[in-house]
């Protein structure tokens, strides 16, 4: 496919998603499906106008799959509804560590005792599948920053944070690779990749959210009239606390999840608003000593970042989706992929989350429909590219890239085609 023809194909399905397609909301279709069934279309499956080869082209898919989570989670984390209360909190928290936890366990198992596959392979599978997206699940996401639906919220922040949280059994997974299981290296895992790296992640991507708020206040009430690009504050603080991450060793998605968070609370919290009043955006105006009233402070950053970013993240998602039916080949549909799959939604998901879940009065619907909705998507895929480029055996990263595909191309027919039925019957 020539240039002019990519572009005139993303335009058109760019309108289309624009004008909000009648067919789309008579069938209760998501654009996801829209962009999947285009990509496969186009790709080796059917017509084989264009092939992505993901070993070839695995540093490219890394650095796409990286900034299109990055982005997301920064809006996801933008638009939590109430701060940093473990009532709040305590059920998405459960299920980004403890249900993650399980999942990768009961994934391990079948892929060693089904698959047949190494451990550490066996593990590595299970940590690549584990994570819910924030990038794909985008109907069952926090939809503006006052949503408070108990259903999004957790779906969002637990998305939000399992993305870190699934990466040291990924680094567990490639050390057993690589060796055979010790003390000492399962030592060194918890001290360095569960421990550390996510400890220092929650720290910078508090600190950084927190102090970006306050040196923008400061702007703000010492020159006033002039203003400031807020899109570029936030995607200075996404670079600013990966790199630091990437610098230390800690989990960079967790931390600018945590980042996006301590930023608006912190603008909230500086705008004068009480932390247990409504969550609507307040425009306070602080009087100084002299009488005159001091500019309004509202959180703006997290207002104008929304902006730019959430088209900058559903174009992100056009074109991996597109891209991800440009590797899929017929013979990618084997059984231990699809079984991988199902296994996957119908017994992993839900087990994890009521496991998971236990003791923590959540309500019995919202503990169903939350196992039931546990989109993979392009987390998922950069875990992968990232274990291709770290030094993945080629014979597992192929066998990988078809479970992980078919996994991902599943998750986006099923759930895509349920979720607005569910919701609607089961929830709203």
């Amino acid at each position: 496919m020539t240039i002019a023809i990519w572009f005139v194909l993303i335009g058109s399905l760019l309108i289309m998603i624009g004008l909000r397609s009648s067919l789309l909301q008579r069938f209760h279709l998501t654009p996801t499906l829209l962009y999947l069934a285009v990509g496969v279309a186009l790709g080796p499956t059917v017509f084989g106008a264009f092939h992505f080869n993901p070993l070839e082209q695995a540093h490219l898919l890394e650095v796409l799959a990286e900034v299109a989570v990055l982005v997301s989670l920064f809006i996801a984390g933008m638009k939590m509804p109430v701060p940093f209360r473990w009532q709040k909190w305590r059920v998405p928290i459960r299920l980004a560590f403890i249900s993650m936890t399980i999942s990768v366990a009961l994934t391990a198992v079948f892929a060693y005792y089904v698959l047949a596959l190494p451990l550490g392979a066996a593990i590595l599978l299970g940590a690549i599948l584990a994570p819910t997206d924030p990038v794909l699940a985008t109907e069952v996401q926090v939809r503006h920053v006052g949503d408070t639906d108990p259903l999004r919220f957790t779906l969002t922040s637990e998305a939000g944070m399992n993305d870190g949280s699934a990466f040291p059994f990924v680094m567990l997974g490639m050390a057993l690779i690589s060796a055979p299981a010790s003390f000492e290296l399962l030592g060194t895992w918890v001290l360095k990749d569960v421990v550390w790296a996510t400890l220092s992640a929650l720290v910078v991507g508090l600190v950084m959210g927190h102090v970006l708020a306050r040196i923008v206040q400061k702007q703000r009430l010492m020159d006033s009239d002039r203003p400031m690009l807020d899109d570029f504050l936030g995607l200075g603080l996404i670079g600013v606390v990966y790199g630091i991450c990437l610098v230390l060793d800690a989990w960079g998605f967790l931390a600018v999840f945590v980042a996006a968070i301590s930023l608006r609370q912190s603008e909230l919290r500086l705008a004068g608003e009480n932390a247990h009043g409504d969550n609507a955006d307040p425009l306070s105006v602080f009087p100084d000593p002299s009488g005159r009233p001091q500019p309004e402070l509202s959180p703006q950053i997290s207002q104008g970042s929304l902006l730019f970013k959430e088209p900058l993240e559903r174009l992100s998602e056009l074109v991996l989706v597109l891209l991800l039916g440009g590797m899929l080949f017929i013979d990618s549909w084997s059984f231990r992929a699809v079984g991988m799959a199902l296994f996957l939604f119908v017994i992993v998901r839900p087990v994890s989350v009521f496991l998971g879940l236990l003791g923590s009065g959540a309500p019995l619907r919202l503990q169903m429909l939350v196992g039931w909705f546990g989109v993979r998507g392009i987390g998922s895929i950069y875990y992968l590219m990232f274990a291709i480029v770290v030094g993945l055996p080629e014979e597992l990263s192929v066998e990988f890239i078809h479970i992980t595909l078919v996994v991902i191309v599943l998750s986006i027919i099923i759930h895509g085609m349920t979720v607005k039925p569910m919701i609607l019957k089961w929830w709203r």
